[in-house]
């Protein structure tokens, strides 16, 4: 198949495109800049020049397509209401191109569900509607199943980690060597579920080939793991103490990230492992920690 990827030269795009080529696909990643394109090109990939603000070079990559990977997002916490706006366009677009024809739409989206309770795939996401965060793009491309689209919602942990990782494992990193304290919310009970970055990768490329129409698959190798523990792991790569933080004081310390850092959030991935035959294989959020995959910035 020919797949247009966006954020092709991203974190997960990076990973995924290697397995989407070794699986024999012909991969046409999205670059708005010469950086990103000669990333892209060094993948493997070809390169398909535009960005998320133009639609037309969008349905336009779109066009020529019998997959779509979207992958890319506008991460301006910010403007994250505009962020979501923009998602929602972008996911419009291609819904719109791609209708009628059986073809398949896969998109990056989260895993929120219940506090305490453990999401699964068969579970709708909470957030629908152009007000929603992400502008409610997931149920917007799910629905768009009744529209002859093959659309799949690849939901990723919110920790996808590694080295070279600048997401929000490496932001709590870098607040602890700036306050000189390792933080977690209140009893640090809340979890995180976790994937390594390449296992990630793996996934997205099997979804492309398996997921049916209207689908969740969940980028998951650990269910939840709990705050306490992470933001210790952290202590111990930067030298600092980890310290409990009262959730009043949350936004003050950890800034734009306290509302997700203090989020219990826990899923399943036992229907994606049955539907695509996936089994994570690298190594676990504390091991990578441990092993330095955040040194960058531990040290500044």
């Amino acid at each position: 198949m020919r797949i247009f990827v966006t954020g092709a030269s991203g974190w997960i795009g990076s990973a995924t495109v290697p397995h989407l080529l070794a699986a024999g696909h012909d991969v046409v990643g999205l670059a708005r800049s010469d950086g990103s394109a000669r990333r892209v090109e060094a993948l493997g990939a070809g390169v398909h020049r535009g960005g998320l603000d133009d639609l037309e070079s969008l349905r336009a990559g779109a066009q020529g397509a019998d997959a779509v990977v979207h992958l890319a997002f506008k991460h301006d916490f910010a403007d994250y209401d505009g962020a979501g706006r923009t998602e929602r366009a972008v996911v419009g677009a291609f819904v719109d191109e791609l209708a009628d024809s059986g073809r398949a739409l896969l998109l990056a989206s989260g895993l929120v569900g219940t506090p305490g309770v453990v999401m699964t795939e068969n579970d709708s996401s909470v957030f629908s509607g152009p007000d929603a965060p992400r502008g409610g793009s997931e149920a917007l491309a799910l629905d768009a199943a009744d529209r002859g689209v093959r659309s799949v919602a690849l939901r990723f942990s919110a920790t996808v980690h590694g080295v070279g990782d600048h997401g929000f494992t490496s932001v709590l990193t870098q607040i602890a060597r700036e306050r000189g304290v390792s933080g977690y919310v209140g009893d640090g009970s809340s979890r995180w579920p976790a994937v390594h970055v390449g296992d990630a990768g793996r996934l997205v490329a099997l979804a492309v080939d398996k997921a049916p129409a209207g689908s969740a698959v969940h980028a998951v190798a650990e269910e939840g793991v709990p705050s306490r523990e992470i933001a210790e792991a952290i202590s111990r790569a930067v030298g600092v103490p980890a310290v409990s933080v009262d959730p009043a004081d949350a936004p003050e310390h950890f800034g734009w990230l306290s509302g997700f850092w203090g989020m219990d959030a826990v899923a399943s991935s036992a229907l994606t492992r049955e539907l695509l035959g996936w089994e994570p294989t690298g190594p676990t959020l504390l091991e990578d920690i441990a092993a330095g995959a955040y040194d960058h910035a531990a040290r500044g």
